[in-house]
C-alpha cells in the first residue's frame, strides 16, 4: 500500500477526538467491510443490502484485468489506439481521474453538448473504439453518444459492432441489447456497487486499462489499503477522515479541497461527486468545494469552512487553523475516502447510498423533450445574454445588476452554483470565473459541468440544506448535431436539460438565474467581463 498519512487541526482535531473513539468502541470499520446493512439506521437497510459490494472490489475486479488486458491489445493490433468513453458521474470522473494521473491519454465524453460530441466524432475515428459506460442500461446522455458514434464509424466504412465495449449491471436493458446486436465486449460490474463507489469496478478498469493503464497495481494499491481501514483502531485514518467530514460541532458542510502537490491528477473532482451525492439530502450534507491553493475560501476562516489539503506522502506541510492533510496513492485514496464517506453518513444521520433528488431532474428533462413547450421569453437581454430569472430580479436590466441581485439571495451561511451547460473541453478557460466570483461574493462558489454535475453534485443541490443560489449557463450553437433515431437533437437535449434541472431547483425554492449566450463566444467574453468588472479587476477587452 502506498504511504497513507493523515493530520488535522482546529474543529476537524476535536471532531476526530470526539467521534473516533466511539466509532471503534462501535466497531463500525469491521462492520462496514463485513457489509452491516445495519450501520445507517432501519430506512438504509433496503439500499445498503446492495450497495456495499465496493468494500471488497479489489478483489471481485481481479479477474476482469486480464481480459481488458487482452482486449487491449487485440484492439492495439487492430490499430486502434484510441479511446472515447460515454460514461456520466461516477462512470467517468474515476477513469479520468486514474488515466490522467497515470499520464494516460482517454477522450471522456460526458456532455450532450453538440460542439463537445462534434470534437470527440472527429478526433482520429478511425483509431477509435467507444466505451459506452451506464449502470442502468438507460442512460440518456451515454445512449445518444452511443448512437451517434455507431453512426459515424459505419459512415467512416469501419465495422461499428467492433468498435464498441459496453460496461453495464448484469441484466440491464443495455447489457441485454448489447449482447444481440454483437458488440465487441460486453462487462458487466458489480450490481451491489453504486455508481460514485465504482471507481475500482469494471466501470473504471475497462476504460482506463484499454487506454493503458497499470489496472492491476491500482487494484493492489486498494487491496492493501482496505485491510488497514478494516481495523477497529483509534489510529484508522479513514475513521478519522469520515469524522471530520460529518462529525464537526457545529457542522463545518463546506468542504474545501484543494490539491497540493499529491500526484493524484483531478482528484477533488472525483471525491466532489462522491461526498456530494452521498452527502446531500433529507436537508443536511457537506457540501465539497473543488479549489486551488490560493482560492478565496482557503483564506477566509468562515465558520463553516474547513480545508482538506492533497498532499505528497513526503510533504512537510504545517497546518493551521481549521485543517486537514492528508496524502497517499491513488488507490489508497480511493478506498479512504469511499469509506470514510459512508462513516461521515453515519454521523449525518442519512443514507449514504442513495441519491432521492437525481430522478427529479431526469424525469423534468423526459418530459420537456417529449412535451417541446416554447422557451420561456427572456425577462431582458444585455448584449449577447438572454437573462431569465425571477422576481427577485427587481429593476435589474444589465447582466452585472441580474448577478449583484442574485448574489443578494444569499444568506450568511449559502453558497453560489455556477452550472455550465457548454463544451467543457472547448469552453474550459470559463471555470477561471470560480475564484473570481468567491471573491466577490465572499462565499463558497461551486462550478459544475452541464449535464455531467446532474448525476453527482445536483443531488446536494436540491436534497441538502436549501442554502445555495443558482446561476446556470446555456449557450446556442451552430453547429448543432442529430441524434440517431431520435426526435431530437444534442442541441435540444442539453437545453433540456438545464431547463428541467431550473424547473426543479425554482420548484425546491432554490434562486436561480439562468444566463443564456445568444453568440457562444460573445457571450462567454461577455460574462467573463462582467465577472472581472465586478471582482474589480481589469476586462480582457481582446478576448484572450
Amino acid at each position: 500500500m502506498s504511504k497513507l498519512s493523515f493530520d488535522a487541526a482546529g474543529a476537524a482535531r476535536q471532531a476526530v477526538g470526539r467521534h473516533v473513539p466511539t466509532l471503534v468502541a462501535d466497531r463500525v470499520a469491521s462492520r462496514i467491510f463485513a457489509q452491516d446493512t445495519t450501520l445507517w439506521g432501519p430506512d438504509a437497510e433496503s439500499e445498503a443490502s446492495v450497495r456495499l459490494g465496493w468494500v471488497e472490489a479489489a478483489r471481485i475486479s481481479a479477474p476482469l484485468v486480464e481480459d481488458i488486458l487482452a482486449l487491449r491489445d487485440e484492439l492495439r493490433s487492430e490499430g486502434v489506439h484510441h479511446i472515447v468513453l460515454a460514461g456520466m458521474g461516477g462512470s467517468s470522473l474515476a477513469p479520468e481521474v486514474i488515466t490522467n494521473t497515470a499520464g494516460v491519454h482517454l477522450t471522456v465524453l460526458d456532455s450532450t453538448d453538440p460542439e463537445q460530441v462534434r470534437a470527440a466524432l472527429s478526433n482520429r475515428l478511425t483509431e477509435t473504439a467507444i466505451v459506452v459506460s451506464s449502470k442502468s442500461g438507460s442512460t440518456l446522455e451515454t445512449d445518444s453518444q452511443r448512437r451517434v458514434f455507431e453512426l459515424a464509424f459505419t459512415e467512416a466504412g469501419l465495422d461499428a459492432k467492433s468498435r464498441i465495449i459496453i460496461v453495464t449491471d448484469p441484466g440491464s436493458p443495455l447489457d441485454a441489447s448489447a449482447r444481440a446486436t454483437g458488440y465487441r465486449k460486453v462487462f458487466n460490474a458489480d450490481p451491489n456497487v453504486g455508481g460514485r463507489y465504482s471507481a475500482l469496478t469494471a466501470f473504471g478498469l475497462v476504460p482506463s486499462g484499454l487506454a493503458g493503464v497499470d489496472i492491476q497495481a491500482l487494484l493492489d494499491d486498494a487491496e492493501e489499503a482496505g485491510e488497514v481501514l478494516r481495523e477497529d483502531d483509534d489510529g484508522n485514518i479513514g475513521l478519522a477522515l469520515g469524522a471530520v467530514l460529518g462529525g464537526t460541532d457545529p457542522l463545518r458542510n463546506k468542504i474545501v479541497i484543494v490539491d497540493e502537490g499529491s500526484g493524484i491528477v483531478g482528484f477533488a473532482d472525483w471525491a466532489e461527486q462522491l461526498i456530494a451525492e452521498s452527502t446531500g439530502k433529507l436537508g443536511t450534507g457537506v457540501l465539497p468545494v473543488v479549489a486551488q491553493p490560493d482560492s478565496p475560501e482557503v483564506r477566509s476562516g468562515a465558520a463553516d469552512v474547513l480545508v482538506v489539503r492533497l498532499v505528497a506522502a513526503d510533504a512537510d506541510i504545517e497546518i493551521s487553523g481549521n485543517q486537514v492533510a492528508i496524502a497517499g496513492g491513488l488507490g489508497t485514496q480511493m478506498m479512504t475516502w469511499e469509506f470514510a464517506v459512508v462513516v461521515a453518513g453515519r454521523l449525518l444521520g442519512i443514507d449514504p447510498f442513495d441519491q432521492p433528488d437525481v430522478e427529479v431532474a431526469k424525469k423534468a428533462a423526459r418530459g420537456l423533450l417529449e412535451g417541446t413547450p416554447e422557451t420561456a421569453p427572456a425577462d431582458f437581454v444585455d448584449g449577447a445574454i438572454e437573462v431569465r430569472g425571477a422576481p427577485w430580479l427587481g429593476e435589474a436590466r444589465t447582466l452585472e445588476e441580474a448577478l449583484a441581485a442574485l448574489f443578494g439571495q444569499l444568506g450568511q451561511d449559502g453558497y453560489l452554483s455556477v452550472q455550465a451547460y457548454i463544451d467543457r473541453v472547448g469552453q474550459a478557460p470559463l471555470a477561471d470565473v470560480r475564484d473570481q466570483l468567491s471573491a466577490v461574493i465572499g462565499r463558497p462558489v461551486t462550478f459544475g459541468w452541464g449535464p455531467r454535475f446532474l448525476h453527482s453534485t445536483g443531488q446536494f443541490h436540491k436534497g441538502g440544506p436549501a442554502i445555495g443560489v443558482f446561476l446556470q449557463i446555456t449557450a446556442a450553437t451552430d453547429a448543432d448535431l442529430a441524434i440517431p433515431d431520435q426526435p431530437f437533437t444534442f442541441g435540444e437535449l442539453i437545453q433540456a436539460q438545464a431547463a428541467g434541472d431550473a424547473q426543479v431547483l425554482a420548484s425546491h425554492g432554490r434562486p436561480v438565474l439562468r444566463l443564456h449566450f445568444v453568440d457562444r463566444a460573445a457571450g462567454v467574453k461577455q460574462f467573463t467581463a462582467a465577472v472581472a468588472v465586478l471582482a474589480g479587476q481589469r476586462p480582457d477587452t481582446q478576448g484572450n
